[in-house]
């Protein structure tokens, strides 16, 4: 099995992180990560906020209520420019996708470099559009924490491939 697939399986959601600051190069690398990913006709809508103040991140209490996100020494909010963003004909915006692939590279690129991150998408989008002092077309889309694990990773779980996989119709076998 080659690298990739090892990094796909050996990052996990990570609830608490060690008191350790993250290096300015991983940081780099991670949000290069992030800018590298593709998007919906490269329009490449999103912006990273990198919170890692500790009065901004002590805010982050009313954006999201898990206290355990304020273990890890900073947070990157993934936003979207709705004004930039591409739609399809039907008027579906693509910029939720676009910011999910770039946090998709964001997330692999820090399980690469030994870091942990967590998906937050539970969160409150005017808080957090208030504390990061967000205009109007700008929307967070997603959080999450960077840091080193406190706690290794367990096994996860994942369902079978037949139970996810259909075959030329929803239902379709092989």
């Amino acid at each position: 099995m080659s690298d990739f697939y090892e990094l796909i399986k050996k990052r996990y959601s990570v609830r608490g992180y060690l008191n350790k600051q993250v290096e300015e190069e991983k940081l780099v690398k991670v949000l290069d990560a992030g800018r590298n990913a593709p998007s919906a006709c490269n329009i490449q809508p999103w912006s990273f906020i990198v919170i890692r103040d500790e009065q901004v991140r002590n805010q982050l209490g009313k954006v999201y209520s898990k206290e355990w996100i304020l273990s890890a020494p900073l947070v990157i909010a993934v936003c979207c420019d709705r004004n930039k963003s591409w739609k399809r004909s039907d008027g579906k915006d693509y910029g939720d996708v676009d910011a999910a692939i770039a946090m998709d590279h964001i997330t692999l690129a820090a399980a690469e470099l030994g870091l942990g991150t967590c998906w937050v998408g539970a969160f409150d989008p005017g808080e957090a559009s208030k504390l990061f002092q967000l205009p109007d077309h700008i929307e967070p889309v997603l959080l999450t924490p960077l840091g080193y694990p406190a706690v290794p990773s367990s096994q996860k779980s994942r369902k079978a491939l037949e139970e996810v996989v259909h075959w030329d119709y929803y239902g379709g076998q092989k």
